[in-house]
């Protein structure tokens, strides 16, 4: 994905507008997309910077292209490639070996004179027989750990030119997105996907019933999540490209802009953008994939259903993490909380109140509570993982209890 800095959204009466690139007006663009994807299939063994500059000769005479977005168009083709890196630390060690011996020769000219004696090509060629490399490897490794001098070794790249040019839309949307102070979708069809990947990506929601196959979302933006703002910014632009693949829905994000004023970006499943990526792993917690591999598909009478129904109570909807149904019948619904603010949590709290006629076991992350907190039976505190047996203990109490009712 692209950073806030590569973003290009104009702001103009309230309303955000996002560069994006249109057959009618940039049609030229896919002779740039070919030519670039050109570069880097032809640039193995060349430094990032290198095909970086290779890319901004490209627009030198296109007065349509800020350097924002020749910025943008690195990134995405950089982010389907493959760099040579430096884990061992061997660029390091080289450096410090070259330049202890080259030291006392400070400083290289290339024409000596009286005043200047050594000689920088003569200097490298007693270099390299020293260290038994030539000199082109030697240049090659000296900055290898330095993002700009990685080597490209494989370019996986996009189908096509279009398919370049239309990833580049979808990418300046999600950038724009990391402003997002909140952002509501009315979903009509495919309401089951939309959760199932807002969840997945573990954004802070709630849902409102309009009507019959009709809802309302609203999620809390990445401008008002107090902790990890980053990770949760990529998760929420993550989501993007899942709703664009969806039917039937209507968007629209307020974002904060430079002046502290707000500005909304309008979408909709028909204004023409393309999901480019494939379904995400199942589960984008790493939280959620732990317990639910430790758990296994059934464990001492108990049933692990990942994909839990649409609850309804009047207007109000709730959609559980995980539903655990037990073999004689006891059904018991799992709320895991990751990304939180304080109004989120108490916002949740009074959504529960209405489901209180429902086993409903919620797990919150220690770091979330107060000093001093009271915690409730069936709250599970965590601090990285879910323990299973606290899990399973919380599980059989709550069916003895109805058992016993």
């Amino acid at each position: 994905m692209l950073t806030s800095d590569q973003s290009i959204v104009e702001f103009k009466a309230g309303r955000a507008i996002v560069d994006r690139l249109t057959q009618s007006t940039h049609r030229h663009y896919l002779e740039y997309a070919e030519s670039m994807l050109a570069i880097y299939r032809n640039g193995k063994g060349r430094q990032r910077r290198q095909l970086h500059r290779e890319i901004e000769l490209l627009f030198a005479d296109e007065p349509d292209c800020p350097v924002r977005r020749i910025q943008a168009f690195c990134k995405l083709l950089d982010d389907r490639s493959i760099f040579r890196t430096d884990p061992d630390g061997k660029a390091a060690k080289l450096r410090l070996d070259v330049f202890s011996r080259v030291t006392r020769f400070h400083p290289l000219v290339e024409k000596p004179d009286r005043l200047f004696e050594h000689d920088e090509t003569k200097i490298k060629a007693q270099l390299a027989d020293d260290l038994g490399l030539p000199w082109s490897e030697i240049e090659q490794g000296l900055y290898a750990d330095v993002m700009t001098y990685q080597a490209l070794e494989q370019f996986e790249g996009y189908p096509n030119a279009s398919a370049l040019l239309s990833r580049y839309n979808v990418a300046q949307l999600q950038a724009c997105l990391y402003r997002a102070e909140s952002m509501t979708v009315v979903a009509k069809d495919d309401l089951k996907t939309i959760l199932r990947y807002a969840k997945l990506a573990k954004l802070l929601h709630d849902i409102v019933r309009l009507g019959p196959s009709k809802y309302r979302i609203t999620f809390s933006g990445p401008a008002s999540v107090l902790r990890q703002t980053r990770r949760y910014g990529v998760n929420f632009a993550k989501f993007l490209p899942a709703l664009l693949a969806c039917k039937g829905w209507q968007m629209t994000a307020l974002l904060k802009t430079p002046w502290n004023t707000s500005a909304r970006l309008n979408l909709s499943d028909s204004d023409g953008f393309t999901s480019h990526l494939p379904p995400p792993d199942e589960f984008d917690s790493s939280l959620e994939e732990s317990l639910a591999r430790k758990f296994g598909p059934e464990r001492d009478g108990w049933q692990l259903i990942r994909e839990g129904e649409i609850l309804h109570n009047h207007q109000k909807t709730f959609v559980p993490d995980f539903t655990f149904r037990h073999k004689d019948g006891t059904q018991i619904l799992l709320e895991i909380v990751g990304f939180w603010t304080p109004e989120y949590l108490a916002h949740r709290r009074e959504t529960l109140k209405q489901f209180r006629h429902l086993a409903i076991v919620i797990a919150v992350p220690e770091k979330s509570l107060r000093e001093g907190a009271h915690i409730g039976k069936n709250v599970l505190v965590y601090k990285t993982t879910l323990k299973l047996a606290s899990l399973m203990e919380a599980l059989e109490r709550i069916r003895t209890e109805k058992s016993s009712r």
